[in-house]
C-alpha cells in the first residue's frame, strides 16, 4: 500500500496503500529540484537541528557494555528468562545465566529485572515520507522535506525500531546518512523506485504528462520515488538501476491501490511474463522480488511467476492463500482494522479502504489456517499525526496471534524475510534476536509485552532503554 502524492498517496492516509492524491500530484511536479545528489548535502547541513532536543544524542562506552538483571526475550521463546547481556563493538558477545560478576572497565546498566527483546522491525515503511505533510511536498521546500523526514527517522528508532524495510523511495542517501552516522535512524532495507506500469498504482503522473515520452522521465521518476516500465526490457533496466544503487529487493506493482486515482482496487498491471522477467533479474543479483498486490488474481499472478513475497494481499481468498503456502511465498502484511489506522480518505479511495479493512480479519485467518510466512508492517505515510500510531499497529496483532508469536514476528521473523536479500543485505549478521554474534539491537522494557502487548503503543512511557548497533539512544536506567 503505497500512500504518496501520485506515487506516494498511500502516505496521505496514513496506513493504507494509496500513494495517488491530486495534492500529490501536484508535489510530484515539483520536486525536481529534489535531487539525490542534493539529498545528503540536505541532510548533512540539517542533522545537527533535525534530531529533536528531547531526542537523546547516541552514546556508547569504549569497551564493553553489561546489562545486568535483565528478563531477557531473545526474540524467538515464548517466555522470559533471567539473564545478562554483554556487548562489545555493536554485537552481543555472550548472554549469560549465571549472574558472572562485571570485570573492571565494564560499563554496567542494571535493567532492575525489567524485560529486555530485540529492537523491533517495520517491514513496510516509507522512511523519506512517513511524516512529511502534503503541503511541504507541496512547496517542495527541500530543506523541510529533510528536516521532517530526519526528525522522524530519530523518532522512529525512539520508538524502538532498529530497522526498516524501505518499500519504496528515494531513500539510498537518507540510508547513507543513518548508517555514517550523521544522522540517528533505524537500519534501512532500500526498494528504491517502486517500479509499475503506466496507469498502475505508483503511476502519478499528471494527465499532461500523458502520452508518455520514451526518452523523458516523468517528475516523479525524475525524483525517484517510482518508474514506469511497459516492456519486458524497460522493466529488467528499471530494476537493474535500482540495484546499482544499492536496492537490498525490489518492489514491483502487480496491482491498484487504495488512494490511487486511476488504478482501481482490482486491476492487474505486469503480465506473469514481465514478472518472471523482473524475478530473473533480480535472482541474478542474488535477491528477491516483493509485488504489490490486493486483489486475488494479482497475488496468484506474482506467485506463479516466482515473487519471493507478497505485499498486503488483503483481497485473498482460498485459493489464493492455498497457492502461496505451497510456493512458500511471504506474506507481509499490514493489520488495518478501522479508519483509525489509514487516515483522512475521501471519494474512490476511502470506498477502497473500506474493502481493504473487511479483507484484513479474513487475510489473516487464511494466512494462519495455510500457515504462510507472515511478516508485520505498518505502511504508514504522510503523517506525523499517525507515524506514533506504528507501535499500535503492531499490537493490532494480537487479535489474531499470542502476543509472544506478535513480537517474533516483529523481530526473528521479520528477520528471515530481510535475510532473503543475501548478498545484497546492506548488514550481514544477525537480526531480530538477542545472542551470541548477534547486533547489539537491543530495547528494555517497563512492564512485559509477552503479558500486556500493548505498552508498546506508548513507548515514551514503556521503553526505558533503546540501543541500536550497542549505541545508546535512549536510556532512563542507571548505570
Amino acid at each position: 500500500m503505497i500512500r504518496v502524492g501520485q506515487k506516494y498517496q498511500h502516505l496521505v492516509h496514513g496506513l493504507g496503500c494509496g500513494c495517488q492524491s491530486p495534492l500529490l500530484e501536484r508535489a510530484s511536479r515539483r520536486l525536481d529540484a529534489f535531487s539525490r545528489r542534493g539529498f545528503l548535502t540536505g541532510v548533512a547541513a540539517l542533522a545537527g537541528a533535525a534530531a529533536a532536543p528531547a531526542l537523546a544524542q547516541p552514546s556508547g562506552a569504549p569497551g564493553k557494555t553489561l546489562l545486568r538483571r535483565a528478563r531477557l526475550f531473545d526474540g524467538k521463546a515464548d517466555s522470559l528468562r533471567a539473564a545478562q547481556i554483554l556487548i562489545e563493538g555493536g554485537r552481543v558477545i555472550s548472554v549469560d545465566t549465571t549472574n558472572a560478576a562485571p570485570q573492571p572497565g565494564w560499563t554496567v546498566i542494571d535493567c532492575g529485572d525489567r524485560m529486555v527483546m530485540p529492537g523491533l522491525i517495520d517491514a513496510h515503511w516509507h522512511t523519506l515520507f512517513a511524516a512529511v505533510p502534503a503541503h511541504v511536498l507541496v512547496t517542495a521546500d527541500p530543506g523541510a522535506i529533510f528536516a521532517a523526514s530526519t526528525a522522524e527517522a530519530a523518532r522512529t528508532l525512539q520508538r524502538g525500531f532498529t530497522t526498516v524495510r524501505d518499500l519504496g523511495g528515494p531513500v539510498f542517501s537518507f540510508k547513507q546518512a543513518i548508517d555514517t552516522g550523521v544522522i540517528p535512524g533505524p537500519r534501512i532495507y532500500p526498494s528504491g523506485a517502486m517500479i509499475t506500469t503506466s496507469g498502475g498504482h505508483a503511476d502519478l503522473r499528471m494527465l499532461t504528462d500523458i502520452p508518455r515520452e520514451p526518452a523523458r522521465l516523468s517528475k516523479i521518476e525524475s525524483f525517484g520515488g517510482a518508474m514506469i516500465a511497459d516492456s519486458v526490457g524497460e522493466l529488467k533496466l528499471r530494476i537493474r538501476e535500482q540495484l546499482l544503487q544499492g536496492a537490498s529487493q525490489i518492489k514491483l506493482v502487480g496491482g491498484g491501490g487504495v488512494s490511487s486515482p486511476r488504478s482501481p482496487l482490482d486491476m492487474v498491471t505486469f503480465g506473469e511474463d514481465e514478472l518472471r522477467a523482473g524475478v530473473e533479474v533480480a535472482r541474478d543479483w542474488n535477491t528477491y522480488v516483493a509485488v504489490h498486490a490486493f486483489a486475488p488474481q494479482a497475488v496468484q499472478r506474482a506467485v506463479a511467476a516466482g515473487a519471493a513475497c507478497i505485499e498486503h494481499a488483503h483481497l485473498m481468498d482460498e485459493k489464493t492463500a492455498a497457492s502461496m503456502a505451497e510456493k512458500g511465498v511471504w506474506l507481509s502484511i499490514q493489520p488495518f482494522l478501522s479508519e483509525a489506522d489509514s487516515g483522512p480518505l475521501t471519494g474512490a479511495s476511502h470506498d477502497r479502504m473500506q474493502q481493504v479493512i473487511g479483507g484484513t480479519p479474513t487475510a489473516f485467518a487464511l494466512a494462519r489456517k495455510h500457515g504462510i510466512k507472515t511478516a508485520w508492517g505498518s505502511d504508514i505515510l504522510f503523517s506525523a499525526q499517525m507515524t506514533p500510531r506504528q507501535g499500535t499497529m503492531l499490537s493490532h496483532l494480537g487479535r489474531w496471534y499470542s502476543n509472544a508469536e506478535a513480537l517474533r514476528m516483529a523481530t526473528s521473523g521479520n528477520a528471515g524475510l530481510l535475510a532473503l536479500s543475501g548478498p545484497r543485505n546492506p548488514y550481514p549478521g544477525k537480526l531480530g534476536v538477542i545472542e551470541e554474534g548477534a547486533f547489539a539491537d537491543i530495547l528494555v522494557v517497563n512492564g512485559n509485552l509477552l503479558e500486556n502487548l500493548s505498552l508498546i503503543e506508548d513507548p515514551g512511557t514503556n521503553l526505558a532503554l533503546v540501543m541500536k548497533d550497542g549505541q545508546i539512544h535512549k536510556n532512563t536506567l542507571r548505570s
